[in-house]
């Protein structure tokens, strides 16, 4: 049976930490929001936290310059380094995206040299819902695109949604944070990541707008290797809105929950 792996973000307290990994979260995920204070000491107690037990720590930076990328890594030592920037799917025209795609390559790889022991992962964009063949197709042959260049240099990949255009491309100044994907609360097309797990060499995780709810179907659709949910486990305000920073424990449960018993009857032995 495959041992369906839960990340959980945004992670940035260790009190709530330490819960997680009690509750038998397998990935905390903590992120990085400004270059200018990237020295967060309980951000690292997060990182701190996971050693000695089963759960791994990963760490998104919200910027990708290599030195400031290179002193995270020396500072919070984590298991997992997670790269979201917002590269939209290439489609051979446009260069601006070809020289992005090369340079995160480029620091990827030095990161897989530098620092054996740390894993990588890479999100994809993938868009709410294709509408129509010709635009599932051109998703899927720029998305093929990033497997084949960032593949070598990856251990993971996580899909997560991009908001704009049917095409996957997406405008930076429409994501909830600019430049990255993520934390929308939207699901992703079930379908296309269905394919992209297919054609991946590499464990593909699934996010975008994952819940309690819906968990269970999405692993019977997409059959990753594992689930992402930030926005959807959330607690909320009394407006009904996320609280960003602040899980509701009893979601996370009721997530877990859902991912193994979709693993017993999606993964039988």
């Amino acid at each position: 049976m495959q041992k369906m792996i839960v990340q959980i973000y945004e992670v940035q307290d260790p009190g709530e930490a330490g819960k997680l990994i009690e509750l038998g979260v397998d990935h905390i995920g903590s992120v990085i929001l400004d270059r200018g204070n990237w020295r967060d000491p309980a951000i690292r107690e997060v990182v701190r936290l996971t050693a000695g037990t089963s759960a791994k720590s990963s760490l998104i930076p919200l910027f990708s310059a290599e030195d400031e990328v290179l002193k995270v890594l020396d500072y919070y030592e984590p298991d997992i380094i997670h790269f979201c920037e917002h590269i939209p799917a290439p489609d051979g025209k446009n260069t601006e995206t070809l020289e992005c795609i090369q340079k995160c390559v480029f620091l990827q790889e030095k990161i897989r040299n530098l620092y054996p022991e740390v894993q990588i992962m890479r999100s994809l964009p993938l868009p709410v819902a294709a509408t129509g063949t010709n635009s599932a197709a051109a998703i899927r042959i720029g998305i093929g695109a990033l497997v084949d260049a960032f593949g070598p240099v990856s251990d993971y990949f996580m899909t997560d949604t991009v908001l704009g255009t049917q095409d996957g491309a997406g405008d930076d100044t429409e994501q909830p944070v600019e430049g990255f994907v993520g934390i929308t609360g939207e699901t992703c097309d079930w379908d296309v990541a269905a394919w992209l797990v297919n054609i991946s060499m590499l464990p593909v995780i699934l996010a975008g707008g994952l819940s309690p709810e819906n968990t269970f179907d999405a692993i019977a659709r997409v059959r990753p290797a594992g689930v992402d949910s930030c926005t959807r486990t959330n607690a909320l305000d009394t407006q009904g809105l996320p609280i960003r920073f602040r899980k509701d424990l009893k979601r996370v449960q009721r997530l877990i929950e859902e991912a193994r018993r979709a693993e017993k009857t999606c993964f039988p032995k």
